[in-house]
């Protein structure tokens, strides 16, 4: 599918679709085609013949983590907690072995959110185990860990993560049957049917006992996500630090810069950003907005 859309644009020699393939797993025919047409988008604004592989990341980029707002000036402290706020997720998604890959790093913000931590799985993925599950919680937490231990504050950034992480460990608990202590069954299972338009529902009875102890349950599932994140943030400070120092500096960090602070070594300085080419008809057209990205 991704061949056929790439046919419409005249490609640079450095473009190879088996890598944007892989790059861009649970993309739909209508995703695959809005990648192409924006990458072509960001050759045209800088006055390219070619669309290349830069154009392609760009573009991918834009599609998963929403289009940059550079318009915004975050005062220096906010830009600060931004970096180890995103520091702290990148380095226990690095740490957790059955986590997605850190693709990227960014504290420009994007969407609704003020930097963002990308993760793309290497293939298409249908179902996740229990580690799975649990690990992704503590990459949640990461974030505001690193907030605390750094920065000595808790901030509202957070929030979207905590809500996530809560909700994931409820569904572990009343629909996945992952509870060693409640075992496997569905607690609070809707019952409904939809009448003249609108839903009626009804909720299973469940004593209120039981109820105390999934909510015990969930809690001692964030809980406990929440203490490992805090023990891998505290045991590699010095990489939360260097990854924080270089996001200010920088930015952005990619899959290998990032890869090089884990493994202590220093990180290469980012490509040099292509300036766009003049023009002779029509200043470049400005990027246009996108779905909000998911905030980490």
């Amino acid at each position: 599918i991704l061949l056929v859309h790439m046919r419409k644009v005249p490609l640079a020699p450095d473009v190879k679709a088996d890598i944007i393939a892989r790059g861009t797993p649970g993309f739909s025919g209508a995703d695959l085609a809005n990648l192409v047409n924006e990458a072509a988008l960001f050759a045209a604004r800088e006055n390219k013949r070619l669309v290349d592989m830069e154009d392609f990341e760009r573009a991918k980029d834009k599609i998963i983590m929403g289009a940059e707002r550079r318009s915004i000036v975050m005062p220096e402290h906010e830009r600060r907690n931004t970096a180890y706020h995103e520091a702290g997720h990148a380095l226990v998604a690095k740490l957790l072995p059955k986590t997605d890959p850190v693709h990227k790093v960014t504290i420009i913000p994007r969407g609704r959110a003020l930097g963002v931590t990308m993760q793309l799985p290497e293939q298409d993925r249908y179902s996740m185990d229990r580690e799975q599950i649990l690990q992704g919680i503590a990459v949640l937490f990461g974030g505001r860990v690193a907030e605390e231990i750094f920065m000595g504050q808790m901030t509202t950034g957070a929030s979207n993560d905590f809500e996530r992480a809560t909700e994931i460990a409820r569904n572990m608990v009343t629909r996945w049957g992952m509870s060693e202590t409640m075992g496997p069954m569905v607690y609070g299972e809707n019952e409904g049917e939809v009448f003249l338009g609108r839903s009626i529902t009804t909720h299973k009875n469940v004593s209120e006992a039981t109820m105390q102890k999934v909510d015990a349950e969930i809690r001692r599932i964030v809980d406990q996500q929440y203490a490992l994140a805090r023990r891998l943030i505290e045991e590699n400070r010095d990489k939360v630090e260097t990854m924080a120092k270089l996001l200010l500096e920088w930015e952005t960090l990619d899959s290998e810069q990032i890869d090089d602070i884990m493994a202590g070594r220093p990180p290469r300085p980012p490509k040099p950003v292509q300036a766009p080419a003049p023009s002779k008809d029509s200043p470049s057209t400005p990027a246009a907005t996108t779905a909000p990205a998911q905030e980490v």
